[in-house]
């Protein structure tokens, strides 16, 4: 948009739009008691440059002269397929901007520049962000050379893929064999990791965690299902060759008098929540431990129903209520597939009567019980 208070000369009006991940820190060394120097690393990878002329200075050289008022130039451009999420961090950033030149005769050039977030899908409806998380660590608590007893700590999550908002169900079993009390702890932990020049810049912080009651000596504590919800936080970026953020579940326990005992349980932060189908059926999973094997032998094409005339034979057979058919239901099943299935309106049986219709013959002779 440019908006001219006056009739002006211009030149020409460029356009360009830019997307990069820039990396750079750096690290005091010291050679020798006396003699200190600074070692800087950086890095660039560029995901986006298109450049565009909104406004082409005429074919002789001469100025184009616009009236006063406001002008508008539109311009699009394809994004490509595959780009790192919008990201500001400690030593790096992922940044996409568009930027407008205004050239104009014996006169300085004018600048606009405008930032815009791009946000990488990441769909955790996929088999290896469903797969449950699990893992086991032990660890003897020492103190003064003496052994104090063991701390054992076993942990699962439904799944490795969530989305913001969402809430992780903790299952796990925490062992405390020494002679003091122990506290267990589950935290969301986000590592940021830049990488330049083979060197590697790690920032670890604390997302969300939550504390458990104290452990007495010789106790068991079990979890089931504690819940850990996710904030508001940027997904996971593992693509980008020079800046990467992952994510983890931390399940510790605080033991008095030697260091903590962590487990560690990959997490990837997605943008594409759960199918609601899939979220039914990692619950099941995940809390009775059902085997779901037997949904891949469903067909994808449903099966037909039966005639009515063929289960029930009569003329005065009542029209059949048929089931929705595929293209009814689109492409998404919001309930079980046992909730489409065909309903049969079978005849009602004869009213009753107080007269046997086949009443037992006078020439029988009744049946003596003790025979």
């Amino acid at each position: 948009v440019l908006e001219l208070a006056a009739a002006a000369r211009l030149g020409a009006l460029r356009l360009r739009a830019m997307g990069a991940a820039r990396v750079h820190w750096t690290e005091s060394r010291s050679a020798g008691s006396s003699t200190a120097y600074t070692q800087s690393y950086s890095d660039q990878v560029e995901f986006l440059s298109h450049r565009d002329t909104l406004m082409a200075p005429p074919d002789n050289g001469e100025a184009t002269v616009l009236q006063a008022g406001r002008h508008e130039f539109p311009f699009t451009f394809q994004l490509p397929e595959t780009l790192a999420t919008s990201f500001e961090g400690k030593h790096g950033s992922v940044r996409y901007w568009v930027k407008a030149k205004l050239h104009r005769p014996w006169a300085t050039v004018k600048k606009a520049k405008k930032e815009f977030t791009v946000i990488e899908p990441i769909d955790i409806n996929t088999p290896a962000l469903l797969a449950p998380q699990a893992g086991a660590k032990e660890k003897l608590a020492r103190a003064w050379y003496c052994n104090r007893g063991q701390v054992s700590v076993t942990a699962k999550i439904d799944r490795k893929g969530y989305t913001p908002g969402e809430v992780i169900p903790i299952f796990a079993e925490i062992d405390n064999c020494t002679s003091r009390a122990v506290v267990p702890k589950a935290a969301i932990i986000q590592t940021q990791t830049f990488i330049a020049r083979g060197t590697r810049k790690q920032k670890k912080s604390v997302v969300t965690s939550i504390t458990g009651d104290p452990i007495p000596a010789g106790k068991r504590e079990v979890w089931h299902g504690r819940a850990l919800k996710i904030p508001p936080v940027g997904p996971s970026i593992l693509q980008c060759r020079i800046i990467q953020v992952e994510y983890s579940l931390k399940v510790c326990v605080d033991i008095p008098g030697t260091s903590k005992l962590l487990l560690e349980l990959p997490l990837v932060i997605g943008t594409i929540p759960l199918h609601p189908f899939g979220s039914r059926t990692s619950s099941v999973s995940s809390q009775y431990s059902v085997n779901l094997d037997w949904l891949s032998t469903i067909p994808e094409q449903l099966e037909a129903p039966p005639e009515y005339s063929a289960v029930v034979s009569s003329p005065e057979a009542e029209q059949s209520l048929a089931p929705p058919c595929r293209s009814e239901l689109g492409d998404i099943l919001e309930g079980p597939f046992f909730a489409y299935i065909q309903e049969f309106r079978f005849r009602p049986p004869p009213l009753y009567s107080e007269v046997d219709p086949n009443p037992a013959s006078d020439n029988i002779r009744p049946r003596c019980m003790t025979c």
